[in-house]
Formats: C-alpha cells, structure tokens, sequence
C-alpha cells in the first residue's frame, strides 16, 4: 500500500477524530459512552490533582454532554474497566486486560531488586489480603522506623502494596473518597476474560493497532511511549513488518519531516462541528507536547510541575480547543466550599475570535462550572479585556453568575 501525503488541516481531523473531539456527544451519552470511549482510546489517565475536578471525570465530561462522575465506579465495579498502567496510571477497558501481563512482568522482572525484608512483608501482605479480603493501607500498622521526609516517602507497607500492584499480584479499586482498596485479581477480574500471555510479537502489534486507534494517525515516538514500561519491546519490528504488509499504513504530512502511520481502514474525510472543549491537561489530545506543537501550533506545558516564578499562564491552565484550533488556556480552581470556580487567568491565544467562538466558549464555561459542582464563577485577569469583558457581561455584568 503506497504512502499517502496529508495537509496539516486533514492530520489535524484525524487527530480530533480519533480523540473523540470532533464533535460533543461523539460516543453518545449515557454511562455506555464512557464504556464506548475507553474501550476506543484503550487508557484514560488517572490523575489525582484535585485543583478542578479529577483528570479521568475531566476527560468524559468533556466528550459525554450527561456525565456523571459515579459511572467510572459502576463500570469497574461491573468488571467492564479496571485501574492499572499503560504509559501511566488509568482506566483500561478489561477485554484487553492480557496485554497488562507483560507490564506487569516487567515490574517485577526489570525492576529494582527486593530485599529480604521487603520480600517477606510483600509475602504477609499478599497473605494476609487472601485471608482477610481487601485492605487499604491504613489497614496495616504505622510501619515507619523513620520520619517522613517527604511525598513519595511511602512507609513500607505502602511500597509492598504498590510493589504488588505493579506486579499484578494485587489490584485497586477505589473508595468513595477515592482512597486506592487493593484485592486479589480474582475477585475483579471476570471470569470471561482472556488471561494468556501475549507473545512478544502479540503484545507489539496491540500496542500500535491501539495508539492508532487513539491518535488517529501516530509516529513511533508515540508508540515507543506507550510501550515505555516492557524494556527490549518489539514495536519497532512489528511495525516495519506491518507496514510492508499493508496492516498499517505510511503517512507523510505537508511541513513535517517526521514519518507517521494510520490504520488502513482509517477515514480521510473528517467533519468538525466546530464545539469548544474546555480539556484537561491530562488528555489524550495534549499529552504529548509535540503533537501539539507539530499539528495545531500550540505551545503548551502543564505549570503546576513548574516552579511558581516560571510560570507564565497559571498552576492548572485547561486548553481551550475549538474546532480545530486552540483559541486560549484557562488556569482554574474550584473552591468547593463556597461554590465558586476561580478563573485565575484568561490567556487567549492570538486569534481573532468571532462572536459564535466565544459564544459557545461561554456555554462551555457554563458546563465546567456546573461539572465541578459550583454555581458561581468569578474571573481575576486575562490579556485580552475585550473577550474578558464580553464573557464577563454575557455572565451577568460584574464577573459571576449564579445558577
């Protein structure tokens, strides 16, 4: 199958395509669309940032116009998705809970050697869990010999946990107050589901079908990424193999040197609707820094990793995305008490905006703040007062609102 050349403009629908954000409502609505958006993106990650409402309810409610935050809950309790690592912590659909075999074989076979005492409390953990059901780590004594000397100073109880976590041994559900419940993966894992372990060819070729499927069309740097946790991977290989088999198919895009791929079967044509999102940082479309950069000639880092006096645009800024071009950040906090979203800042892009853009970026603020169970929202600054200003008159005139 011979290469196919792509405008930036076409690349650009693809990606959104494939992101679910070509359109509000892309996979439906209901809890069956969350259902439908993790098992086609194949990882939602998990963040546990609490400045606006968690990154995994972020992203559905971005897409899923009726979501409710209880549903990830009911789908995990229902086996349908579970919490573990792909490239990070997230939900993964549980029909593909095999190809987490190999990670998890190389957490316990790549990583750091175990010590006799750490192997041995691992041991009466896992015991223990058998024994007694489910534990959460304030089930097991203050095993600390030291003081904590900072935040990922885990006790060691904590670290055996994780460590079985990582290994598969053990699994996590959550809590109401989204405190990690770990428990042996037979009382969560259905017992339909397929638990052989895929070859190494088997695990390569998942990786690529699925960073595809996700990102519409991808590089091997994004794969790479993906497959990041299983050392001496075969993506590389498989891909090569499949390239020349016609499974995959070679991209080039108009301005970029790099080469890409997409699934043969993967639609050119793509119409937008032109919606505005308010998105997470933690979303599929703006983790990786250079696709954005490359495709949609947006510039944007996550802040709250970066010292406060560097910052440029705010701890938490959300990227606003409308169509198919980024139109402005959003640094945001919920204060839940009160009831208020706090808009500390505003950077609009430099983009002339037309009166329905900001519009529908005003019904979308609307729907953020009531996703994040405020009813008011106020606005501190931004460097365009013109777009401030209609923003602020269409919410009332004086820079809140109330539903």
């Amino acid at each position: 199958m011979e290469a196919i050349t792509l405008t930036q403009l076409q690349a650009r629908k693809i990606i959104l395509e494939a992101a679910g954000l070509a359109r509000k409502a892309q996979f439906g609505t209901g809890i069956e669309a969350v259902y439908r958006l993790i098992d086609h993106l194949g990882f939602v990650q998990l963040d546990t940032n609490y400045v606006v409402e968690r990154a995994h309810h972020h992203v559905m409610a971005a897409r899923i116009p009726d979501y409710e935050i209880e549903w990830l809950t009911e789908l995990a309790g229902e086996g349908r998705i579970y919490e573990y690592f792909s490239s990070d912590a997230g939900y993964l659909p549980m029909t593909d809970f095999r190809f987490s075999l190999p990670v998890k074989q190389a957490f316990e076979t790549q990583g750091k050697a175990v010590s006799k005492s750490e192997s041995n409390l691992m041991k009466q953990i896992l015991d223990q869990v058998e024994r007694e059901g489910a534990k959460m780590v304030g089930d097991f004594e203050n095993d600390r010999s030291e003081a904590s000397s900072g935040w990922w100073d885990w006790r060691p109880a904590k670290v055996a946990l994780e460590r079985l976590y990582f290994e598969g041994k053990l699994m996590i559900s959550r809590s109401k107050s989204f405190q990690k419940v770990y428990d042996l993966p037979l009382n969560l894992v259905p017992d339909d589901i397929d638990l052989t372990m895929p070859s190494a060819e088997e695990y390569a070729r998942f990786i690529i079908c699925q960073t595809l499927t996700a990102l519409g069309i991808a590089s091997v740097k994004e794969m790479n990424w993906r497959s990041r946790r299983v050392k001496g991977n075969l993506v590389k290989k498989e891909l090569e193999k499949m390239a020349q088999s016609g499974q995959v198919r070679m991209v080039t895009v108009e301005g970029l040197k790099t080469p890409f791929f997409m699934l043969p079967n993967q639609e050119i044509k793509v119409d937008l609707s032109n919606d505005v999102f308010i998105l997470s940082p933690f979303d599929i479309l703006n983790v990786f820094r250079h696709r954005l950069k490359d495709f949609f000639n947006f510039d944007y880092q996550i802040e709250c990793f970066v010292p406060a006096p560097k910052r440029l645009y705010g701890y938490f800024s959300l990227p606003i995305l409308a169509g198919d071009t980024f139109i402005a950040r959003m640094d945001a906090k919920a204060d839940r008490k009160q009831k208020l979203l706090i808009v500390q800042n505003i950077h609009f892009e430099a983009i002339d905006l037309n009166e329905i853009t900001i519009a529908q970026f005003i019904e979308a603020l609307k729907a953020f703040v009531s996703f994040n169970q405020c009813r008011d929202i106020t606005f501190k600054r931004s460097n365009n007062e013109t777009y401030l200003n209609i923003i602020r008159k269409s919410l009332s005139g004086n820079g809140s609102f109330l539903f």
